[in-house]
């Protein structure tokens, strides 16, 4: 199932020329992962920041301090700074940014197990999407991966 969005989504990045990044929390490298599993994957395909901490959102994605505490890392502004941090840093053209809360532990009010923000950006425009995932911690990991790589793939042909 990966593997085909995969495919589909370097097959559009080739075909519009759009070099992508991303930048994980949630699923860790995953989504790197499954991107560079697809031959060619390395003609539009940039690189992918594992930013779990707090710090590491802050020191490699520019995600700002105040928005951290305001928001905290699960929220719809820290996905959207993060991506754009993902095009900054890898100069990119397109990238997706993932952050939420895979399980067993760690829901807060408002904020159960499965919350997922997922944002696309070019730098200067972004999408953000929260998603509600069940199943266990894997199962939301995999889910988020899928939906990070159609959006993206989405975001770059113009359909959001």
């Amino acid at each position: 199932m990966h593997r085909c969005e995969a495919e589909a989504l370097i097959e559009a990045a080739k075909a519009k020329g759009i070099r992508i990044s991303c930048a994980e929390s949630c699923t860790g490298g995953m989504i790197g992962c499954i991107l560079t599993s697809v031959p060619g994957s390395s003609e539009v395909f940039m690189g992918s920041a594992v930013t779990y901490s707090n710090q590491s959102k802050q020191d490699i994605l520019n995600v700002k301090e105040e928005t951290l505490l305001a928001h905290g890392a699960v929220s719809e502004d820290t996905a959207r700074e993060m991506a754009i941090g993902s095009v900054k840093a890898y100069r990119s053209d397109a990238a997706v940014a993932v952050t939420g809360i895979a399980g067993p532990g760690g829901a807060v009010p408002g904020k159960p197990v499965g919350t997922v923000f997922i944002a696309v950006s070019d730098g200067s425009r972004s999408v953000v999407s929260e998603f509600h995932f069940t199943g266990d911690r894997d199962s939301v990991r995999s889910q988020t991966a899928s939906e990070a790589m159609g959006l993206l793939k989405d975001f770059i042909g113009g359909i959001l």
